[in-house]
């Protein structure tokens, strides 16, 4: 880190990482195993999953290390798809990050920590103390970026020290709920291409999310160009072996009947590995950690409304700094909305309703390295996506299965198994896809007539 002549302070690899596993360890892994037993049982096809949603991770963070070294301008893909195919293509990716990517996510991390509180103090109110933590920590990112990276770094420091000494303490335990030889021999390679495991992998895929963090605020990296790929790749590689071993513990450790269906997973599990006192104590820990995460988000959300602002008239009010250098108006506004989504009190459907239109763009993006090094084929690649195009190819292929069938169950639960009256994931995306491109209509409708008046 440094500050350079102008006064700007920049981060340096080791807080570009830290926002990155920050970003991604979070409500997914802690919560989303419960929801997964629903789907599959077995200890592999599980740990599969998670491998699977690695790789996808993987070979995402690798194209993004490519277009954030190419592309060095804060906004991940509202920048990338605006210069790549069209400007309004990266409005309503940036719209939908606005809402989706970042104040969703923030929301959820809110309930998640909530929830988990409430389980070990159940004389507290859980939405008052998602909102209460939400407006602490966007106090401190409102305020200050120094002391925004400073938290960063020490949340994130202690969150993985806490998840080392979890994994430790419940491989050593005595008692083991599954085996991986009688999983082995129960393992079906029909379970990786069955509907439930491919929307199980939506889930997983959320829990990933946020492998991409460095590249939403590359104009606060200090030499982005070698600094976002390396964040991208390295992260994403810690966090990927983490999450195999914390899911085989939360297995290893405690009766599945437990866990199926159940938001608290982390703390189901402490209890059986600690005992109940002790499982209550490692509950708290696990709710501090997910502080980590929302402050994660607090900072990167505003960084891709900030630029949005820059570059459109009509959200130019978003575009405003503070004397400390923080986007105060882009932080307050996904504040917000995130308070909106806290007050809805809906985990699974905003879970995915946040990867089906998450992933939609990052596809997009991840076609665009393709279409990019066609478009411009002499442009300085200071790094290059490394087993092109092979990587790209697996990242779009897993995409876009794990997309067909999130819709599919949507349209199954609606139409043919009659569980809700409309396919409300489907609809709500597509509906936050044409707001967007409605806005910018909008935009390009006042910028002409400004024009024609002068």
């Amino acid at each position: 880190m440094n500050n350079n002549k102008y006064g700007t302070y920049k981060f340096g690899l080791t807080t570009a990482s830290a926002f990155v596993i920050a970003n991604m360890i979070g409500t997914g892994v802690f919560t989303s195993l419960g929801f997964q037993l629903l789907g599959t049982t077995n200890l592999v096809s599980i740990l599969m999953l998670w491998l699977l949603g690695g790789v996808i991770a993987l070979c995402g963070a690798l194209v993004y290390g490519e277009l954030g070294a190419v592309m060095p301008r804060s906004g991940g893909e509202y920048h990338y798809l605006r210069e790549i195919y069209h400007p309004m293509l990266g409005f309503m990716s940036g719209w939908a990050s606005l809402i989706v990517g970042f104040a969703a996510p923030v929301a959820l991390a809110c309930m998640a920590l909530s929830a988990y509180l409430a389980r070990v103090f159940p004389v507290l109110n859980p939405m008052m103390v998602g909102l209460t933590v939400l407006t602490l920590v966007t106090i401190i990112h409102a305020y200050d970026v120094k002391m925004g990276g400073a938290v960063q770094r020490f949340f994130t420091f202690f969150k993985i020290l806490v998840i080392l000494g979890f994994i430790i303490c419940g491989l050593a335990m005595p008692v083991k709920y599954q085996s991986f030889s009688t999983s082995f021999s129960n393992f079906s390679w029909g379970d990786i291409f069955s509907s439930g495991f491919a929307v199980s992998l939506v889930w997983v895929y959320y829990a990933y999310s946020g492998w991409n963090a460095s590249a939403y605020m590359a104009n606060e990296i200090k030499n982005p160009q070698r600094t976002i790929p390396r964040s991208l790749f390295i992260s994403t590689l810690v966090v990927t072996v983490l999450y195999l071993f914390l899911n085989a513990v939360f297995l290893l450790s405690t009766p599945i009947s437990q866990m199926s269906g159940q938001l608290e997973v982390g703390l189901i599990a402490a209890q059986n590995i600690f005992g109940h006192t002790l499982g209550n104590m490692m509950g708290l820990l696990i709710a501090v950690l997910l502080i980590s995460s929302i402050s994660s988000m607090v900072f990167l959300g505003p960084r891709v409304t900030q630029v949005m602002g820059e570059d459109t008239y009509i959200l130019r009010f978003l575009s405003k700094k503070s004397s400390h250098g923080t986007p105060y108006v882009a932080i307050w506004a996904q504040f917000f909305i995130s308070v909106l989504l806290i007050l809805t009190d809906s985990f699974e459907l905003v879970t995915k309703y946040t990867g089906i239109t998450l992933s939609f763009f990052a596809l997009m993006t991840v076609i665009g390295v393709f279409v990019h090094r066609r478009r411009f084929p002499n442009a300085v690649r200071p790094y290059k996506t490394w087993g092109y195009p092979v990587t790209p190819i697996i990242f779009i292929l897993l995409i876009v299965w794990s997309i067909i069938y999130l819709v599919r169950e949507d349209f199954m639960q609606t139409f043919i198994e009659g569980k809700q009256p409309v396919m409300w994931m489907s609809l709500i995306s597509a509906l936050t896809l044409a707001t967007g491109a409605f806005l910018y209509q909008v935009n390009r409708w006042v910028v002409n007539r400004q024009k024609k008046t002068k």
